[in-house]
């Protein structure tokens, strides 16, 4: 196990400039979180710590070891792919022994690490079985045995479950928290479905463009975004935003109006922000929604709605029994509410607001 630290890291292929002066400092034993959308440059970041995309400029350090000009094979790390990346003429046992095998690892050896992994893996009566007899979650237990039985310092995960279907990502989420309980190994996580951030990091990097938006704990991102980007994209359904300006205690959009903390800036365009949780049903006096489409999920009632013009989003525990064209009166708590700058996107502190 090791720290990993980015150091002012830039990528440029030609003249295009894809990653913008990264830091980000990952402590030992801790679970980290990339994420992103399409194209934000965080499988980049994971292909140059491991030595498969050269540096630009800045460093990366694994423990107190720059690796900028190190062979893969000497940074002692061990990825986990997309598409698993298993040899489809080896048996189980033989493809997470290999990388020991190559190594030069005895026989002895490479049948107790093999035999080690395949117990914690679930995966000790398929180690006969070849890639093709498998289900797609096995052969991704098998990616990762044939990376934890060589201990490495830093695991590294592009996009594991993408090709799974959702209720195998939801089980996998579980066991791949559960290993890195289990070894306490430092680990670089790649996803685009921030649901699996969210359930699985110590701390989230929110990437866009390069660059980094956000760096926190999944809770501190969610509660304290800081900006629009951050706010729409951690959180599922995502952030409600309502275009409108601070008129006294209230925020103004077309004839609706909505509560703000005290003290909020007035006479400047503003875009409101509340989650959909945050909406709670009120017998009267309250915000008027006129009701889209009712979703019933069976513990909570999704519902699309206009408010002043605008879709949002709600999410209710309780029944909504409502038809398209309704309307229902709703209640917000101005603690729960977020003020966003309408030209930069920036939250505007609570204090300020």
């Amino acid at each position: 196990m090791a720290p990993v630290t980015f150091s002012n890291v830039k990528k440029s292929y030609g003249a295009v400039k894809v990653i913008h002066g990264v830091d980000i400092d990952i402590a030992d034993g801790e679970f980290v979180v990339l994420v992103g959308p399409s194209g934000c440059g965080k499988s980049t970041l994971l292909r140059m710590l491991a030595g498969l995309e050269t540096i630009s400029d800045g460093e990366i350090a694994i423990g107190d070891l720059v690796v900028n000009d190190l062979e893969p094979k000497h940074r002692d790390i061990a990825m986990v792919f997309q598409n698993y990346a298993l040899y489809p003429h080896m048996t189980v046992e033989e493809n997470m022994g290999f990388s020991l095998l190559h190594r030069g690892a005895s026989t002895a050896e490479i049948k107790e690490r093999v035999d080690w992994a395949a117990g914690i893996l679930g995966l000790a009566e398929y180690l006969g079985r070849r890639p093709g007899q498998l289900s797609g979650g096995q052969r991704q237990r098998v990616a990762m045995g044939r990376a934890i039985v060589r201990n490495p310092k830093v695991f590294l995960f592009d996009e594991p479950l993408s090709n799974l279907d959702a209720k195998l990502r939801v089980v996998m989420r579980g066991e791949i928290k559960a290993l890195h309980q289990k070894l306490k190994t430092t680990t670089l996580y790649v996803t685009h479905d921030q649901v699996e951030a969210m359930t699985m990091a110590d701390k989230i990097v929110v990437l866009n463009g390069g660059h980094i938006e956000q760096i926190g704990t999944p809770l501190d991102l969610y509660d304290n975004p800081v900006n629009q980007f951050v706010a729409a994209f951690i959180g599922s359904p995502s952030m409600n935003f309502i275009k409108g300006r601070v008129d006294g205690d209230h925020f103004v959009a077309g004839d609706a109006r909505l509560p703000v903390p005290p003290g909020a800036a007035e006479g400047r365009d503003l875009v409101y922000g509340i989650r959909p949780e945050h909406f709670t049903l009120a017998a009267d006096g309250g915000i008027e929604a006129e009701v889209v489409v009712v979703e019933p999920m069976g513990s909570e009632t999704q519902v699309t709605m206009r408010i002043a013009g605008q879709n949002v989003f709600g999410t209710f525990r309780e029944r909504v029994l409502a038809l398209p064209g309704s309307r229902l009166t709703l209640n917000v708590d101005p603690a729960d509410t977020h003020l966003f700058d309408a030209e930069t996107g920036l939250r505007l502190p609570r204090d300020a607001v």
